[in-house]
């Protein structure tokens, strides 16, 4: 998470009280709520709470509800979060709350597809069609590129039931791939060897001249990190697709 610069207090009482805005600015924000024990959605969520708590439903209330928007606090989970906290704080308190809500969600589209509700659930992006690999997938897959330093990182999501074909990435030294599951439930498996389950944090270490395949579970869409390894004389060699009959004995 990127380091959150903040400039409110320098621009309002940089003059006036500069210890103060230096407190906001950089300790606050630059320090609290840049800490990445806490996700910025959670620390929305908390500081809303604690507003309505307090009973400080102002202009500063209103700016962290915009905050709350814009580190993905949905409609729904605002209008749950004011609802809940009403029973505790005051139905008075509940009603202006979500009076100055109303004005931040109001424009928010009543649906969203699968795959931005999924979007929204995982760190990193989905990146955008993967119509380059397309003819080597059974289903739709995205690409996004996370770096392109030292070892590229690419993330590559897979919709329900999508896999790719079986394929070998070859090497004379050194060589192969790495996976990272960073996002709902997939699969991998290697010729002739049982399948293994991927779920966010399992990490595949495919070794180079290894067929395999590796893809999304039928129930939901699945993402990881792949990292190919160093190696010589490298190249990927794409077979036959993986055929129903085999990826539908998996649950």
């Amino acid at each position: 998470m990127a380091k959150i610069v903040q400039t409110a207090g320098r621009n309002q009482l940089g003059e006036f009280a500069p210890m103060f805005a230096g407190f906001n600015d950089d300790i606050l924000f630059g320090e609290v709520w840049s800490d990445e024990t806490l996700d910025l959605k959670t620390r929305s969520i908390i500081t809303v709470s604690a507003f309505m708590g307090r009973g400080l439903v102002t202009d500063a209330f209103k700016h962290h509800l915009q905050n709350a928007k814009k580190n993905g606090v949905s409609k729904a989970e605002i209008a749950a979060l004011i609802t809940h906290a009403a029973f505790y704080i005051g139905w008075p308190m509940g009603w202006a709350a979500f009076n100055l809500a109303k004005e931040i969600w109001n424009d928010e589209t009543p649906a969203q597809t699968e795959l931005e509700k999924y979007a929204q659930s995982i760190f990193f992006p989905i990146g955008e069609p993967n119509d380059a690999y397309a003819q080597y997938f059974i289903g739709k897959s995205y690409l996004a590129t996370v770096s392109n330093d030292q070892i590229p990182i690419h993330n590559v999501t897979f919709e329900p039931r999508c896999r790719n074909n079986w394929h070998i990435h070859k090497a004379t030294s050194g060589g192969g791939q790495l996976l990272i599951g960073v996002g709902g439930r997939g699969w991998y498996q290697e010729w002739n060897k049982d399948p293994v389950e991927i779920n966010p944090g399992t990490v595949i270490n495919i070794p180079a001249n290894v067929k395999h395949w590796h893809g999304a579970s039928k129930d939901g869409y699945f993402s990881h990190l792949a990292m190919h390894v160093p190696g010589e004389n490298q190249s990927n060699e794409w077979l036959e697709p993986v055929t129903d009959e085999i990826y539908d004995q998996l649950k």
